[in-house]
């Protein structure tokens, strides 16, 4: 576990400049209506840091909790088109680093729980935090139009 917070403290460090130098007319451009924009893609990050920290609480002590949301209705009710982008960048910072947080607490055994997502799939909290970065890497890359990373 201690690999991966590692990997999530370097990806917070790493990006959130990046983020700050985006333009403001970059973040609110949406590729096609039905299509997130950079603004937008930042909130669901948002959203699953939240969905996540709960993923690795809860599984410390509930038996396999269901924890799923739906992304689009988040991203939507949740209006990030029109949040100020430097709260948007500030507020996935502070999150990914509670996230470092959370994770430093979990014992070797307390990271083998498990937590279902909301296709009722299985994962430990071990799986779950490396694929959170890998998750959240994919998307970083998008909002900054850099090589591609696949993601399932």
């Amino acid at each position: 576990m201690r690999a991966t917070i590692e990997h999530l403290e370097k990806i917070v460090s790493n990006y959130t400049r990046r983020l700050e130098a985006i333009p403001e007319e970059e973040y609110i451009k949406k590729p096609r209506p039905e299509k997130w924009s950079k603004k937008e893609i930042l909130g669901h990050l948002i959203d699953s840091a939240q969905n996540n920290i709960r993923r690795f609480v809860v599984a410390q002590y509930e038996d396999i909790p269901r924890i799923g949301y739906d992304q689009d209705k988040w991203v939507a009710l949740a209006d990030y088109q029109h949040y100020p982008t430097d709260d948007l960048i500030k507020l996935w910072k502070l999150l990914n680093l509670h996230i470092c947080r959370v994770l430093t607490g979990i014992s070797p055994e307390m990271a083998l729980r498990k937590c279902a997502m909301g296709n009722m799939q299985q994962y430990t909290i071990e799986w779950l935090a490396a694929d959170y970065c890998n998750h959240l890497l994919h998307h970083l890359h998008q909002i900054l139009e850099l090589e591609p990373i696949a993601y399932p």
